[in-house]
């Protein structure tokens, strides 16, 4: 079962656009593969979309904010143990039968 924590667990941006960055760390003993949504695509440019976060490893996701009005969304991060023979996280994100998922509030204000 792998294990996926994200830090920090809430984020706050400016309602007039900018960057957060949150970290994702694996303190599981096997590779794990991600996905990340966004409840809002409109102003949310997330990097990267998908990817890898080795065992004791971390992963930095960027959040970019493009200007709007003050809200609060969210990000759900699916994550999963990645198959040893994928190649890229989109193929290996393709073999989690069932993601787990974290929720990570975000803030425009």
């Amino acid at each position: 079962m792998s294990t996926l924590t994200v830090d920090p667990p809430a984020g706050v941006v400016p309602a007039a656009g900018g960057k957060v960055t949150h970290t994702l760390a694996n303190g599981g003993a096997a590779k794990v593969v991600f996905k990340v949504k966004s409840s809002n695509n409109t102003e949310y440019r997330l990097n990267p979309v998908f990817g890898f976060v080795e065992p004791g490893a971390q992963a930095p996701v960027e959040i970019t904010r493009t200007a709007g009005p003050p809200k609060e969304d969210k990000l759900v991060i699916e994550y999963g143990d990645a198959p040893a023979d994928a190649a890229t996280p989109q193929d290996a994100f393709k073999g989690v039968a069932a993601p787990q998922k974290l929720t990570v509030p975000i803030k425009a204000e």
